[in-house]
């Protein structure tokens, strides 16, 4: 993140091959700079491995990690992999319908954050062909190398990907004619099964920052596809958003049933991607020694404050134009920390009902979903009727909010 910020300017600041193959696809270089590009992103990965070498005097392993086989290792960097070349398509190269933004570094920086902790139990989260060739030639020398052309084969697939659902999702930065709504389902699909997959790697996988994790992948997604379907990844944003009026979900109540529907399956879909990778899955309910009122109590609680953060940075009449991801990730961030070890943190109806689907392969119950569903909504249509009371600028013309001092005191 810090080292795009810094060198964005001058380079674009690939730092991958992958990255750069998917820049090309999507007409943002040429063939001669990518491929100058490309050989010394190598070449630079190839003098970091033999540096922290050189440091530590010994190298690891790049390749399935124990107990994974390589389809869950070719699944991972394939998906982890594609957010990233997708998150940069959608924040640094949209120069007509997401230009000229300040987020691009924090966004892009965030999705290894995200994958590290997903994926990197599984097959060591690279999701980059110059850190795969860094490490392989290290450990096994140039002529001993076999998984890095793999991990660079995943790697290329995945820039493959995500050039095509660019494509899908801003067909005005080609000058295509396609269907606005579609575009947006497949935003919604996209962000809520990622959100959903780091959920479940995270949970299975025993991760040490599932909470930065997860909410890392929910800011990586809204700041790449906030412009094009408002980024809900949620049925109770959704919910909120439509109840607090204003038409700030274009096509009304029948759209917003339709981002539900497609929230819903995308759910689903990344629970079965990550019960088939782990093996396992894990039950929803009231985490011991805490009981069901706890639990609900939680829900409800952060699941208004998210809602009630999304009402106020994204969808006000002057929103948040640098900081709305950040601010709506880190509700997350609060709502795992805060209430994952009562309720486990779901905070949403899509993430619910993926852990019930889960656990009902692994006879852990099934059925949760609906009340926890239920619970999260409700948050959600209590912060769309504190937002109506608090924000009344936003309805009634004539009146504004109160000034803020300097001293950011209420004046």
């Amino acid at each position: 993140m810090v080292l795009i910020y810094a060198l964005g300017p001058v380079s674009g600041a690939h730092f991958n091959p992958a990255v750069t193959l998917a820049i090309l696809m999507s007409g943002g270089t040429d063939f001669i700079h990518a491929g100058l590009f490309v050989a010394v992103q190598f070449l630079g990965g190839v003098c970091g491995g033999y540096t922290y070498y050189g440091l530590y005097g010994k190298t690891f392993y790049l390749g399935p990690q124990p107990g994974f086989s390589w389809p869950a290792t070719m699944v991972v960097e394939v998906a982890y992999t594609a957010m990233l070349c997708f998150v940069v398509l959608n924040v640094a190269c949209a120069a007509k319908t997401n230009g000229g933004n300040q987020f691009f570094g924090l966004a892009i920086g965030f999705v290894i954050l995200a994958g590290g902790y997903s994926a990197g139990g599984i097959s060591g989260g690279s999701f980059n062909p110059a850190v795969s060739l860094g490490i392989d030639c290290v450990d096994r020398g140039i002529l001993g190398m076999w998984w890095f052309y793999a991990y660079t084969g995943f790697h290329i697939f995945a820039a493959v990907l995500a050039s095509i659902f660019f494509r899908v999702v801003r067909p005005q930065e080609f000058d295509y004619v396609f269907n606005r709504t579609i575009s947006a389902l497949v935003s919604e699909f996209l962000g809520t099964f990622y959100l959903v997959l780091t959920v479940g790697l995270n949970v299975l996988g025993g991760s040490k920052a599932a909470a930065l994790s997860i909410a890392a992948s929910l800011m990586c997604m809204i700041y790449a596809l906030g412009s094009v379907s408002g980024a809900h990844f949620n049925p109770a944003v959704t919910v909120a958003i439509l109840m607090a009026g204003r038409d700030k979900i274009q096509g009304g109540i029948g759209v917003a049933c339709a981002y539900i529907c497609v929230q819903l399956v995308a759910g689903g879909a990344a629970a079965l991607v990550y019960i088939h990778l782990m093996g396992e899955g894990f039950g929803l309910g009231p985490v011991a020694p805490y009981g069901w009122g706890h639990a609900i109590c939680m829900e409800f609680v952060f699941t208004f404050i998210l809602c009630f953060v999304v009402l106020n940075v994204a969808t006000s009449r002057v929103p948040s134009k640098e900081m709305f991801g950040l601010a709506i990730g880190s509700c997350v961030t609060c709502g795992g920390f805060a209430a994952g070890g009562i309720s486990g943190g779901s905070l949403n109806p899509a993430v619910s009902l993926g852990i019930d689907i889960g656990g009902l392969f692994f006879d852990l119950g099934f059925g949760n979903s609906l009340l926890y569903s239920a619970i999260e909504i409700a948050g959600g249509a209590l912060a769309a009727g504190v937002f109506m009371a608090v924000r009344r600028s936003e309805y009634v013309k004539g009146i504004r909010s109160l000034p803020v001092s300097r001293s950011y005191g209420i004046a």
